[in-house]
């Protein structure tokens, strides 16, 4: 693991994520998902990566624990994009090199006709750390990292900001990655009034 400080800062750090969550991007009562399914809990986790005291946070937590190994960070346009940012940035004020990557859709009708926007800069075979702003059943977020794969990427881990822990951690890691959440549904009711 690549550390820029004390790793005894990580609670810390994720105590003040779960405040700007909460803050920002954490609403409670009746909704419905993508994902089709209801819940008493909304999340729109861009509002904490789009702001200037979410997303260094976010890169923060993110540099100081993927591996060292991991050359570049990417994800489903447009939820993981400010994240994939933030943690370049990061990464980089402590000596770090990362690249980025896009997962878009489905490829384009002009240009290269690309579904992972970013290749030039990486090479098959090459770790990545596949990221999300939020994830409820995790089915966007497979597609994706099919995406990636075949486009000759390593999967070295998936990380989301909040979990919603509906189903995606046990999906994701059911396909066989290795699945992280900086927060969980659980970390934003505990820190409720």
């Amino acid at each position: 693991m690549h550390s820029s400080g004390p790793m005894s800062d990580l609670p810390s750090l994720k105590l003040q994520l779960v405040e700007v969550l909460r803050r920002r991007s954490v609403r409670w009562g009746d909704f419905t998902l993508a994902s089709g399914q209801t819940s008493d809990l909304y999340v729109d986790a861009r509002l904490t990566s789009l702001s200037p005291d979410g997303a260094p946070l976010i890169g923060r937590l993110l540099t100081e624990t993927i591996s060292a190994d991991v050359v570049a960070i990417g994800g489903p346009v447009t939820g993981a994009d400010p994240i994939v940012g933030a943690t370049i940035v990061s990464a980089a004020a402590v000596g770090r090199s990362l690249f980025g990557f896009m997962v878009r859709k489905q490829a384009k009708a002009h240009g290269r006709g690309r579904v992972v926007e970013g290749m030039d800069n990486l090479a098959k075979g090459d770790r990545v750390v596949v990221v999300e702003d939020t994830v409820t059943t995790g089915g966007s977020l497979l597609r994706a990292l099919a995406h990636v794969e075949e486009a000759g990427l390593v999967v070295d881990e998936v990380v989301v900001v909040v979990d919603r822990e509906e189903g995606a951690a046990a999906r994701i890691r059911e396909a066989g990655y290795r699945f992280r959440a900086l927060v969980g549904r659980s970390d934003l009711i505990e820190s409720s009034p």
